[in-house]
This record gives structure tokens, C-alpha cells and sequence, in this order.
């Protein structure tokens, strides 16, 4: 099928609960999903969470719980929070699910028995909480390059996969590729510092802990979390060793993994290894979207910076929370977060310029025509200007889709909804109402309400519940993206509904 999307986040792991800059990944992912879906594709959209590992079974043992019991309980607070920021997802995975344990133990064996992965002694510097070995040379003073916590030395029997088998092929791939990994300043951190130094083969198995899928022909081994967590993205679409399912041939090869840029080495060439290893394809694009920080600050329970993502819709609705997200975050930089940066934004953008037109605007068309809408032959150079600025929208928020510039897309849509405040003040509506130009009055009304109409479909992906209050004050149908590829769908004589408060004001 040619229009099918398939999109996945990272599976968060189920360490704790995830905070605002975690949640922002699902969020991102949502409104490309929701977006793609308004264009017509086939989208499936993945998401889940990560639960095996030595850190899970030290938690689950520090909180007196089976690992089992401490991932249930946290996966449900995951999945939950994703709830509450109202993701599309199609399907929420966990890799404690034995259909997934089975095929993972299935790709271990497989790449064991083609000589892919063999078995070794591992002597090297190890960091717990980022289930990550390091070289001397890589962890500087014994502090892990990634989390800066200490690692510390460790010696065991591990099975590794022969990352320097593909390496070759992995580098002419990137060259060849130019979209498989974005941005290009993450493209280039890939080849200049892992793949053209030289891969050393990879670890993928553990002996030290328990809590992980154990190697099927040598039971004193688990899978290391890293195989075990990638490999989610085709296990749960129906790949299967021996005969992949019909879903798996319709959804694969991925369209977008959305990854955050501190695990982009694990799915820009450990992962795509694996996949030449299975001769599958590799995913079409990985972009490794930057940090949310907290002011210039990484967050950090240490640091007692943390912010959760439904205390935060608690306070200021979902569609606050997500459009400040999805707004100031760049695409290739590190958006920052506070709660004034929240006040400000959704007083400047939500409630003075989106909250305000419609307001204004719907309240006017029953101040003045009892809520009717009529369509007139009254037009100047002002309506040319907003009705070319409404009609020209699709395509610019379509242009910045594709480059997965969403924060910009949106710019695009406030834009427009800016233009259409100022139409108010150039046309001044309550003179046109006391000099009688009656069917001016309609002229400019109209072409207020059908500009919110298409501004409101375009927002769909983003802050969806605000759209369907809108739509619902409008009472329109009309709200897919046929109907915006002509100015004017909005019916003459048509009636709206009384308006409503769309967001509140909140003081700093």
C-alpha cells in the first residue's frame, strides 16, 4: 500500500515516572501521526515501554516488589500520561510480552547460528544507569560520557554481535542515504565519531543480573536490554524469523523512528546493523529530536528540576501543554521550559491571538446578524490579502512538515491567525455597523470566520481539542483537507453557535 506511515517513538523505560521533556517525544510523534492521517496516509503509530535490565531489577528490589510488579506499575504510569497529552498511538508495546520475548530469542538465535553474534569475555567500564559499556579512552575518570555518573570495571562471559562486519556497509549506506538520519549535524556526530574511528563489536548479552529474555541454548545468559529493546519495532508488527506476517510486509520498512539525540547512536548503527544482519531494510529517516530543558538546565531528579507533564495539563490544559512543546522546541537546538515561559506563550499566542479572533469574531456575527452567516459580492484589496494569505497556509505547513519542522509549521498557522486580528482593526466592523454597510459587514464576517476554518484544520494535528470547540462554534463539518483547496466553504445563511472562552488568561 502506497500511502502507509509508520511511525514509532522510543519505548520509554520504566525506570520512573517520565517527565515533560520524555513526554515531549510522544507528543511530537502524535502531531506528525495526526497530521499524516489529515493527508490521507494509512498511519500506524508505535509507542510503548522498555522493561528489562540490571537497573529495573536494583529498582523493583529497592521498592520490595517482583521486577515484574515494579514495570506493570510503571508502564501504567506511562501509558497513562501519554493518555492525559491525548496521543493517537495504535498500539502501546511492552517487551515483557512473551510474543515479543519469543521472536527476540528467535533474532538472537538466528544471528548467532549465521555466526553474527559469538560468544567472548567482556572486560570493560560499565554504567548502570545507562546500560552502557565504555572504553578508558570514552569514560574519562571513570565518569560515564553520557549521564556523568561513575561507571565501574567489569568483567564477564558476554555473546557480542560483529558490528565491524557492516561497518563498511553501514557507512556507504549513510553517504547514500542522505534522509536516514536528521539532522545532518547528528549524521555527522555518528560518522566522525563511532563509525569511521572503527566499531568495536558489540556486547549483547549479560550474566551479572536476571531480569532480562534469556538466551534460549545458554540459560546463565539474559539478552542485553539493547536487542531486546530495538528490536520492538518489528516484533510487534508481525515479523517473524521464518515467514513474516502480511502487516509486517504492508508496515515495514518505518517511516520516521523519533528518537531522542542521546540514544541516536543506538538506532543510527547498532540498529540498523541488526537489520542487515536480518537482511531487512533499514527505517527511512531516524531524526534525533533535541532536549527540553529546564531554563538552560538538563533535567534531573538531583537537581529537583522536574516537571511532569500532567501536573502541568492540570494547571493549564492539554492544549497548552502541547502547544508549547511542539512550538518551542527547534528542530535542531534545545528548547527550554518554565512555568512563566508557559504563561507567557499561551497568553501571547493562545488566548490573545487564536482565543481573541474567535471570540471576537463569532460573538460579532450574533451581535450583528444573530448569528447567521452571509456570503456577499462586497470585496477590495484588504480581503485579497487575508484570502491569499488563508489560501497559500496548506501549503507552507505542508512544506514544514515534511522537514519535520513542526514548531515552524505552527508559525505558519499564527501567522495567518495574526493577519486575520489585524483584517478586524483594518476594517473596523463596528463602523461598518453604525454607517449601515451592511453588506460590507457580511463581506469581512465571512471572510473572518472562513479564515478561523481553515486555520482551525490545520491545527487539528496539534491542538486538536481546542479544533473541535471551534468546529463546534462554527457548525461546520467541513473539516478535513478537501475542504480547504477553496476559499469559501463555509454555506451562506448558515448559523453558528453561541461562542465560548476557548483559553483563560493565567497570571505569572
Amino acid at each position: 500500500m502506497s500511502n502507509k506511515y509508520y511511525i514509532s517513538t522510543a519505548i520509554a523505560y520504566t525506570s520512573g515516572k517520565p517527565h515533560i521533556g520524555n513526554t515531549y517525544e510522544i507528543v511530537l510523534a502524535d502531531a506528525i501521526a495526526r497530521y499524516k492521517r489529515l493527508c490521507g496516509y494509512d498511519v500506524y503509530f508505535q509507542t510503548g515501554t522498555d522493561e528489562h535490565g540490571e537497573k529495573i531489577e536494583q529498582k523493583a528490589a529497592d521498592n520490595n516488589l517482583t521486577p515484574q510488579e515494579y514495570v506493570d506499575n510503571v508502564s501504567k504510569e506511562i501509558k497513562n500520561i501519554w493518555d492525559v497529552m491525548e496521543t493517537s498511538y495504535d498500539k502501546f508495546v511492552r517487551t515483557t510480552d512473551k510474543k515479543h520475548q519469543k521472536i527476540v530469542q528467535d533474532i538472537f538465535k538466528k544471528l548467532y547460528d549465521q555466526g553474527d553474534i559469538y560468544k567472548g569475555e567482556y572486560k570493560g567500564l560499565y554504567c548502570t544507569p545507562c546500560e552502557s559499556f565504555w572504553t578508558p579512552t570514552q569514560a574519562v575518570n571513570n565518569i560515564c560520557p553520557d549521564c556523568g555518573r561513575e561507571v565501574y570495571e567489569t568483567t564477564e562471559e558476554a555473546y557480542f554481535l560483529r558490528l565491524s562486519k557492516y561497518q563498511d556497509r553501514l557507512i556507504d549506506y549513510i553517504n547514500s542515504h542522505p534522509d536516514f538520519i536528521t539532522p545532518e549535524s547528528r549524521k555527522n556526530e555518528m560518522l566522525n565519531n563511532f563509525l569511521l574511528p572503527g566499531l568495536q563489536d558489540l556486547c549483547v548479552s549479560r550474566t551479572s543480573f536476571k531480569w532480562g529474555i534469556p538466551v534460549t541454548f545458554d540459560d546463565k545468559h539474559v539478552i542485553y536490554v539493547w536487542l531486546d529493546a530495538l528490536s520492538n519495532y518489528i516484533t510487534n508488527i508481525g515479523y517473524d524469523v521464518v515467514k513474516p506476517s502480511e502487516t509486517f510486509q504492508k508496515l515495514w520498512p518505518a517511516d520516521l523512528h523519533l528518537v531522542g539525540k542521546d540514544i541516536i547512536r543506538f538506532h543510527t548503527i547498532y540498529w540498523p546493523i541488526i537489520l542487515m544482519a536480518l537482511n531487512l531494510e533499514l527505517p527511512k529517516t531516524v531524526f534525533g529530536h533535541p532536549w527540553l530543558l529546564f531554563g538552560n538546565d538538563k533535567m534531573s531528579k538531583s537537581k529537583g528540576n522536574i516537571m511532569y507533564a500532567d501536573d502541568l495539563v492540570a494547571k493549564y490544559g492539554v492544549d497548552a501543554i502541547r502547544y508549547y512543546v511542539l512550538h518551542e522546541i527547534p528542530y535542531a537546538s534545545d528548547g527550554s521550559i518554565t512555568e512563566e515561559l508557559i504563561v507567557s506563550r499561551t497568553n501571547a499566542d493562545l488566548a490573545n491571538v487564536l482565543g481573541n479572533l474567535v471570540n471576537r469574531t463569532i460573538s460579532m456575527a450574533w451581535k450583528y446578524f444573530d448569528g447567521y452567516i452571509y456570503k456577499s459580492k462586497s470585496n477590495d484589496d484588504l480581503d485579497q490579502e487575508l484570502i491569499e494569505c488563508v489560501e497559500s497556509l496548506e501549503k507552507k505547513v505542508h512544506q514544514k512538515m515534511e522537514e519535520i519542522k513542526v514548531g515552524d509549521a505552527l508559525d505558519e498557522i499564527f501567522v495567518c491567525l495574526r493577519r486575520c486580528n489585524k483584517y478586524i482593526d483594518e476594517t473596523t466592523p463596528w463602523t461598518l455597523y453604525k454607517e449601515q454597510k451592511e453588506e460590507r459587514l457580511k463581506e469581512v464576517l465571512y471572510n473572518l470566520l472562513e479564515s478561523i476554518r481553515v486555520c482551525t484544520v490545520l491545527l487539528q494535528p496539534f491542538i486538536n481539542s481546542t479544533c473541535q470547540k471551534i468546529f463546534l462554534q462554527l457548525n461546520t463539518n467541513d473539516q478535513d483537507l478537501s475542504s480547504i483547496k477553496t476559499f469559501g466553504k463555509l454555506e451562506d445563511k448558515h448559523r453558528l453557535n453561541k461562542p465560548e472562552v476557548l483559553f483563560v488568561r493565567h497570571e505569572i
